[in-house]
């Protein structure tokens, strides 16, 4: 793109954002040729910092052991800002500056759907390629042309786990959300497969992302007295407080049966939930138990960087595979990032060889990968999230059953 055009398009996109935003004009210069600029928005403050953290590290470990694979004398240059947890006009205005002030080409991140959703907003404007790592709610990638996803969904986890919910012979189920917009993906999801099966769901409950006393909505559970508990929470440090809540009323030590996305029984919490998440059946696209190649490296890469009792997260595998894709796109274009033929490319990438098992990026901006039905378990003294089924090259089900 010529300077004029830059000039032009920066021009144009501050016109239609500050309409939007009390947040100061100010055109960068244009980055140049030999510099890709990546903004990166995560949570890095406040409870949930543990979830940006292990993004983080995974695009930071990949960048260190995967530069030397850029064109010659290109470089990246990642840009990082806080968006401090669940809060959409804070990420929106981070966003937005990244674009007019600091010049970014790639926007990154996206750790919560409503943030996502905001900052998704900006990029049909601006043209900026985004790469939500994160954000599980389905619609995020309906925003803008140029949003691209390598999470998952909770449509992707949740429903096929309703399915198989429902042909365990389990009659009635409880579901309990977070709530917000994965939240009830999750929700709506499960209920679903599990409905479709010839389950019945006898109870259901959100509950606010802020709340600290769990307690009240897990009794009322227990009285109920359902076959199993879908639940679902952002994982971190909440997952652990909403197992140890299920361990104080009672119901890990009943026949009630706890079931979920993966982001319940995180992997880098496990510790701290103790054998009370023993049993505890997940779906998710990704354990640092699995059996794979690939997954062996990055294990054994990540230990070696961060110590030997650290573990990568599904949070940590989204983030290594959206920085594979972003060098990917890069080495594509030989470092010059024009917008239209990096979202071209992103809607057809893949990659055989993830940690997780072989990945692709849909028409529609979503990953298509395995799903893996674990069982937490004790392994080697620790406990682990054991893969035992797999439900091979699974799209977001959502998009199937909403297509216009």
């Amino acid at each position: 793109m010529s300077s004029a055009g830059t000039l032009a398009r920066l021009m144009r996109v501050g016109l239609v954002l500050a309409a939007t935003m009390a947040v100061p004009f100010v055109a960068a210069l244009p980055a140049s040729a030999q510099t890709v600029k990546i903004g990166m928005i995560l949570t890095y403050s406040g409870r949930d910092a543990a979830l940006g953290e292990q993004i983080d590290r995974a695009v930071n470990l990949f960048v260190k052991m995967h530069e030397k694979e850029l064109p010659p004398g290109v470089k990246v240059e990642l840009i990082k800002r806080d968006d401090t947890g669940v809060n959409p006009d804070l990420a929106k205005r981070l966003a937005q500056e990244l674009i007019l002030r600091d010049g970014v080409q790639i926007l990154t991140g996206g750790q919560w759907t409503p943030n996502a959703m905001a900052i998704a907003g900006l990029t049909k404007e601006a043209k900026v390629p985004f790469i939500t790592m994160t954000a599980g709610g389905s619609a995020v990638t309906l925003q803008s042309p140029y949003v691209v996803r390598t999470g998952w969904t909770l449509w992707q986890t949740s429903y096929p786990l309703g399915q198989w919910a429902a042909k365990q012979g389990w009659k009635n189920a409880y579901t309990v959300v977070s709530d917000f917009g994965p939240g009830h993906d999750g929700e709506a999801a499960f209920t679903k497969g599990f409905t479709e099966g010839g389950g019945a769901i006898t109870g259901a409950v959100r509950i606010p992302l802020k709340t600290t006393d769990y307690l009240p909505y897990f009794q009322k559970i227990k009285d109920v007295n359902p076959d199993v508990v879908y639940v679902f929470n952002p994982g971190g440090p909440q997952a652990t407080a909403f197992m140890k809540a299920f361990d104080d009323v009672g119901i890990t030590k009943s026949k009630i049966k706890l079931i979920g996305p993966g982001d319940i029984t995180s992997d880098d919490e496990l510790p701290n939930m103790g054998k009370s998440a023993l049993g505890v059946v997940t779906m998710l696209q990704y354990s640092p138990a699995g059996v794979r190649p690939a997954n062996a490296e990055f294990v054994a890469a990540w230990k070696k960087e961060y110590g030997a009792d650290q573990v990568p997260t599904y949070f940590a595998v989204a983030g290594w595979d959206g920085m594979r894709a972003i060098f990917d796109t890069i080495k594509a274009q030989k470092g010059k990032i024009d917008p239209e033929a990096t979202m071209a490319f992103l809607r057809s990438w893949s990659n055989p060889v993830s940690p997780r098992g072989p990945v692709r990026i849909d028409q529609a901006g979503d990953i298509v990968q395995h799903l893996y039905l674990r069982r937490v378990e004790e392994k080697d003294g620790r406990l682990a999230n054991i893969e035992f089924a797999t439900i091979e090259q699974t799209g977001d089900p959502w998009k199937i059953f909403n297509k216009k």
